[in-house]
C-alpha cells in the first residue's frame, strides 16, 4: 500500500508518514469521557477530531480497529491519588447507583455523539468491565519492580523506574523539576515520593466502588484503564493513540511509563493530541466550571449564547481549525461558521439544478487533489474546507451564466463534495437529513413558486406579489433567475 498520509507525532514533536505495524489493519485507541456530567464542547472536539481520522484512513484503505474508552471508576476529583471518586461523589448527591449515573450520562454522551455525527467506535470497553486486567497490569509492574505497595494501595516508582527509563519522554518534563516543585499533600503520605502515582487504591470504608485484589478492596489507579484495555484489544503494540492535550500530562505520560514497566517498551507507534476549545483563553472544562453543554448548545439555552446551534454548526465550527490549534468560543464565530457551512450547503443543492454545458469554461480537476493533499497533511480540515469554497465560488459563477461546465465536471463537483464534504468530513445536510417532512415542505414551495411563475406569465401582478410577498413574510429569500425562481429559508 502506499502511505500518503503524514500526522505529528507528540511523541517525536514532528509530522512522520503513517506506516501500520500491520497493514491494511490498524489499531487506534482514544481517550473517552469519564462519565458522571453532560458532554460540553470541549468532549466534541477529540470525539471529532478522530472521527475524521477514523473515516479517513478507512477511505484510504485500511482496515481500522478503533477503540474509544468509557471511565467509569477511578477517576478522582482533580485528577488526584486522593479524594472523591468523580462518579460516586455524583451518585452520593443524586442518591442513586454509580452504574445508574454512567448509564445516564452515557446514554445522555451517545445521543449527543450521534446529533454530531460522530461514528460509534469499533469496541467502547468501560473501565469497570476491565478490573481484572487492570489488577495483572498491575502485578506485572510489581514483580518488575517498579512499584510498591503501601497501607493496602499501590504506586508506581516514579523515581525508580526514571533511573532505567525516562518518566516525562512525552511531555518534555523534567523529574528534578518535577521534584522540587510537587509538595506531599494531605492524604498522599503512603507515597514515597510525591510524584509518585497510584496504580490501585485500598477503598475508605465509606467509597462505593470496590473491588477484592491481592492488596485490598479497592479500585484502580486512572491511568491503569487505558493500558490494560489497550493491551487487550489491540494488543502490546499498536498505531495511534489519541487524546486531547490536556491528558499529555499525567495521564498519557502515565501510561507509557506503564506499558514500558510491564513488557519492556511503549505500546504505542503515534501519540496523537487535539488541542483545547477555550473561553477567553481559559480551557473550557467542568473543573473551571465555565463549559456550556452540548445540549445547551442545541437548544441556545446558556447566558453566554445569543442564539441556538446545531449540530452541524458546530462540527464545522471545529473543522474549520486545524485540530493542533486553540480554538476560542465566541457566537462570532460561531455565526461565522454557520454562515459559511451554509454557504457550502446551498452551493452543494445548486450542483443538482446546473444544466450541463457541451465543455467548461473553468477547471474543476484539481480541486480533489488539492483537498486530498491537504488531508494527507496531518487532517488539514481548514485547507480541505477552503478548496470546497473555491469549488463554491465556481457552482455559484456557473449559476449566474458567467462560466459553463460539462456534464463530466459537474459529476466530478459532486464526486468531491460526496467525498471530502460528507464521507471523511462527516458534515449532513441538515435540511434534508431530519425527517421526511422537509421533502413534503420543500415541494409545496417550489409548487407556490410554479403557481407565482404562470401568474406572472399571464401578467397576472396581483397574486405574483401576493405569493412572493407572503414567502418572504415568513422568511423565504426569493431570487428570480433565467432559470426559474430560487428560494431559501432563512434562520
Amino acid at each position: 500500500m502506499e502511505h500518503p498520509l503524514s500526522i505529528y507525532n507528540t511523541l517525536t514533536r514532528r509530522k512522520e508518514q503513517f506506516i501500520p505495524l500491520h497493514e491494511p489493519h490498524m489499531g487506534m485507541y482514544v481517550c473517552g469521557p469519564t462519565v458522571y456530567g453532560d458532554a460540553h464542547l470541549g468532549h466534541a472536539r477529540p470525539a471529532i477530531t478522530f472521527d475524521i481520522l477514523f473515516r479517513y484512513l478507512k477511505y484510504l484503505g485500511y482496515k481500522v480497529r478503533y477503540v474509544r474508552n468509557i471511565t467509569d471508576v477511578g477517576h478522582l476529583e482533580h485528577d488526584a491519588d486522593a479524594g472523591e471518586d468523580k462518579i460516586a461523589k455524583k451518585a452520593r448527591l443524586e442518591q442513586l447507583e454509580p452504574m445508574e449515573i454512567v448509564q445516564f450520562y452515557l446514554n445522555r454522551y451517545h445521543q449527543a455523539m450521534d446529533a454530531l455525527n460522530v461514528l460509534p467506535p469499533s469496541i467502547e470497553p468501560h473501565a469497570s468491565g476491565h478490573i481484572i486486567e487492570q489488577i495483572q497490569l498491575v502485578q506485572e509492574i510489581l514483580e518488575n519492580g517498579y512499584a510498591y505497595e503501601s497501607c493496602g494501595s499501590v504506586y508506581f516508582d516514579v523515581e525508580k523506574y526514571n533511573k532505567d527509563h525516562r518518566y516525562g519522554i512525552l511531555s518534555g518534563r523534567n523529574i528534578e523539576d518535577m521534584l522540587n516543585t510537587t509538595r506531599a499533600l494531605d492524604g498522599q503520605d503512603e507515597k514515597r515520593n510525591p510524584i509518585d502515582f497510584a496504580l490501585w487504591k485500598c477503598a475508605q470504608p465509606e467509597h462505593i466502588m470496590r473491588w477484592p485484589s491481592p492488596w485490598s478492596d479497592g479500585f484502580p489507579g486512572w491511568h491503569c484503564e487505558c493500558t490494560a484495555m489497550g493491551k487487550k484489544y489491540l494488543g502490546e503494540h499498536f498505531d495511534i493513540h489519541g487524546g486531547g492535550m490536556d491528558l499529555i500530562f499525567p495521564h498519557h505520560e502515565c501510561e507509557i511509563a506503564q506499558a514500558v514497566a510491564s513488557q519492556g517498551d511503549d505500546m504505542v507507534h503515534y501519540w496523537m493530541h487535539n488541542n483545547m476549545i477555550t473561553v477567553n483563553g481559559q480551557k473550557m472544562g467542568k473543573s473551571l466550571g465555565n463549559f456550556i453543554t452540548l445540549e445547551e448548545f442545541f437548544t441556545g439555552s446558556h447566558a453566554m449564547l445569543s442564539q441556538a446551534y446545531s449540530p452541524m454548526t458546530i462540527r464545522f465550527f471545529i473543522l474549520q481549525a486545524h485540530y493542533r490549534s486553540t480554538v476560542d468560543f465566541s457566537n462570532e464565530a460561531l455565526q461565522a461558521s454557520e454562515k459559511g457551512m451554509n454557504r457550502l450547503m446551498e452551493g452543494w443543492e445548486s450542483l443538482d439544478k446546473l444544466k450541463p454545458s457541451p465543455s467548461s469554461s473553468v477547471d474543476v480537476r484539481g480541486i480533489r487533489e488539492k483537498c486530498q493533499e491537504a488531508m494527507n497533511d496531518d487532517l488539514n480540515t481548514p485547507v480541505a474546507i477552503s478548496h470546497l469554497f473555491d469549488a463554491t465560488r465556481i457552482i455559484n459563477s456557473v449559476k449566474d451564466g458567467k462560466e459553463t461546465l460539462s456534464e463530466e465536471d459537474l459529476k466530478e463537483l459532486k464526486d468531491v463534495f460526496q467525498l471530502f464534504l460528507f464521507d471523511i468530513m462527516g458534515m449532513k445536510d441538515e435540511a434534508v437529513s431530519g425527517d421526511n417532512s422537509y421533502e413534503s415542505f420543500s415541494k409545496a414551495v417550489d409548487l407556490l413558486l410554479t403557481i407565482r411563475q404562470e401568474a406572472k406569465a399571464n401578467k397576472d401582478w396581483a397574486t405574483s406579489d401576493k405569493i412572493r410577498n407572503e414567502l418572504s413574510a415568513l422568511g423565504f429569500e426569493i431570487k428570480d433567475t433565467k432559470e426559474g425562481a430560487e428560494w431559501r429559508l432563512n434562520k
